[in-house]
C-alpha cells in the first residue's frame, strides 16, 4: 500500500512516497521528473526495501516558497537527507537517475553518515568531461533559447545536446499513473529549463569525498545509451573514482522502460 506524505523544509515543502518494508531506499528523479517516473519500478522494489521515491523541489507537487531561485545542488542535498533523517535516521540506500543522481552524490559526498549505498544511474557531470567547456556553452545555449523563445525549442536544443530522440522514450501505451506524471511533467519543463539546466550540468561531484567516504558508491549506465552525454559523463565520473560502471537494462530511464529486469539488477547492486 503506497502511502503519500509531506515534508517542510526550509524554503520548500517536500512531497514524498513510502510503499514496501525493510531497509529505506531513497528513489530520486531528474531532471523535471517527479516520484511518478518510478511507479512502474517501485513495486517491484518494495518486496526488498521500504521505497521512498519524491518529488524535488520545485518539481510538481515540492512546492518552494519562492520557485524564482536558481536551484542548488547543496539545498537538494541537504532535502534528501531531511527525508532520510524523517524516514528514521539509519543510512539509506540511494537511487539517483540523472540529474537526481547528481544530488545522490552530493548526499553520500556532505551526509555519508546517512548513506550506505548509492547508486548513480547515468548522472550528467559534465564537468569531469574532456570537452567539458563545450558541453557546458552547450547547456547555456538551451538555457539562454527557452529564455528568447520558449519550451518546445528549448527542450529540442537540450535533447539535442544530450543526444536522446523519441526512439529513446518508454515504447507502449502509457499506464494512468504515467499519464497522470507526464502531465505534471509538462508543467515543470520551464523550471527545469530556466532554473534547472545550469546548475544540475554544471555541479562538480566531490570525487575525493566520495572516494575515501564510508558510502559504497556505484556508477550505472543504460546498456542502450552508446554515446549519449549523460553516460559519457557517468564513465568520466567512474573513471575518476576508480570505479567500474555497472550496466543496467533499458536506456537512461530503464526503470520504466525494462522495470521487472531493472528492478532485479538494482536490487542485486544495491545488496552486494
Amino acid at each position: 500500500m503506497k502511502k503519500t506524505e509531506t515534508l517542510q523544509a526550509p524554503g520548500a515543502r517536500l512531497y514524498y512516497e513510502v510503499q514496501g518494508s525493510g531497509p529505506v531506499l531513497l528513489m530520486i528523479p531528474g531532471g523535471p521528473t517527479d516520484a511518478g517516473i518510478f511507479a512502474a519500478v517501485t513495486p517491484l522494489l518494495a518486496e526488498h526495501f521500504t521505497v521512498v521515491p519524491y518529488d524535488p523541489r520545485g518539481n510538481s507537487r515540492s512546492v518552494p516558497d519562492d520557485p524564482a531561485l536558481e536551484q542548488d545542488i547543496d539545498v537538494h542535498g541537504d532535502d534528501a537527507a531531511r527525508l532520510v533523517a524523517e524516514l528514521g535516521g539509519e543510512p539509506a540506500y540511494v537511487f539517483g537517475s540523472s540529474g537526481g543522481a547528481q544530488i545522490a552524490l552530493n548526499l553520500a559526498a556532505r551526509h555519508p553518515d546517512l548513506v550506505r549505498v548509492v547508486v548513480a544511474h547515468e548522472p550528467p557531470c559534465v564537468r569531469l568531461l574532456p570537452d567539458a567547456d563545450q558541453v557546458a556553452a552547450g547547456m547555456e545555449e538551451v538555457a539562454s533559447t527557452y529564455e528568447r523563445e520558449g519550451v518546445p525549442a528549448g527542450m529540442q536544443k537540450f535533447n539535442e545536446l544530450i543526444g536522446m530522440s523519441e526512439e529513446d522514450a518508454p515504447q507502449g501505451p502509457p499506464s494512468p499513473e504515467q499519464q497522470e506524471m507526464f502531465g505534471r511533467l509538462m508543467g515543470n519543463l520551464g523550471y527545469f529549463l530556466g532554473k534547472g539546466v545550469r546548475p544540475i550540468s554544471t555541479y562538480r561531484p566531490d570525487v575525493e569525498a566520495l572516494r575515501s567516504g564510508s558510502p559504497r558508491i556505484v556508477v550505472g549506465i543504460g546498456e542502450s545509451t552508446e554515446g549519449q552525454l549523460a553516460r559519457r559523463s557517468a564513465i568520466a565520473l567512474a573513471e575518476q573514482a576508480g570505479l567500474e560502471p555497472v550496466v543496467f537494462p533499458g536506456g537512461h530511464g530503464g526503470f520504466a522502460d525494462a522495470p521487472e529486469a531493472f528492478a532485479a539488477r538494482l536490487a542485486e547492486v544495491l545488496r552486494a
